[in-house]
């Protein structure tokens, strides 16, 4: 009985519903929690190695997630159906992560913010900078995408985003772009419009709490680094 809970090829390996119902889903690799998912391999290819095979392919489970229908649908075993389930899930943890912002304090649960604006930033091909908007319990009023410019550069206008706070009645913000080349290294024009945008916040006592620059699959917060 004992080895039917085990992976045909993965001799010493509970099966990844196995490891889930006696570890919990945090214990699963990302190859297991696709392997979930996908439920069957392709023929001559075992379940696990084809999620092992397409993580290797895309990068991360992330990049599949976000891979667009044609070049999603172009891979063997996938298709419209597996197309349209990856969509919801992504859209499913987007939600998530948005409704936990909405009644939570942001700065005490950093990992979802941090995962809200991956999921809204990570797959885009321009640099866009979105601030978000808080309460004065830090809870999120609303985002906004403030600016939007080329595939390595975004021009920011401080007194637009002053003008979006005071609109809402916010009393923090969070600052946030992305970096499509995929790395999350702040360039030198961050840490200057990040200092503008503090300057300019204190005359009308709005906090800044952080500005997170967000690449593939990493991220560099500003809090963190203590340079706010």
């Amino acid at each position: 009985m004992e080895e039917q809970h085990k992976v045909k090829g993965w001799r010493d390996k509970l099966a990844p519903r196995e490891k889930l119902l006696l570890f919990g889903p945090a214990m699963l690799s990302d190859a297991e929690l696709l392997a979930l998912f996908l439920r069957t391999g392709v023929p001559g290819m075992h379940v696990m190695q084809y999620a092992e095979s397409l993580l290797a392919r895309f990068g991360s489970v992330h990049k599949l997630i976000t891979a667009d229908r044609q070049t999603l649908c172009a891979v063997k075993g996938l298709g419209n159906s597996k197309y349209a389930q990856l969509q919801a899930i992504g859209e499913m943890a987007h939600r998530f992560y948005c409704s936990h912002l909405i009644r939570e304090n942001a700065m005490t649960s950093p990992e979802i913010t941090r995962g809200y604006l991956q999921l809204l930033l990570a797959r885009r091909e321009r640099e866009v900078f979105v601030v978000m908007f808080l309460d004065n319990q830090h809870r999120l009023i609303s985002h906004q995408e403030m600016f939007q410019g080329t595939v390595n550069s975004v021009e920011v206008h401080p007194r637009e985003i002053l003008r979006e706070a005071l609109k809402v009645n916010a009393a923090a913000i969070i600052l946030a772009h992305n970096h499509p080349s995929g790395k999350a290294e702040p360039s030198r024009a961050d840490r200057d419009v990040t200092d503008l945008v503090v300057k300019a916040c204190l005359f009308l006592d709005i906090r800044v709490l952080d500005h997170l620059v967000i690449g593939a699959g990493e991220y560099v917060s500003f809090a963190e680094k203590g340079w706010l």
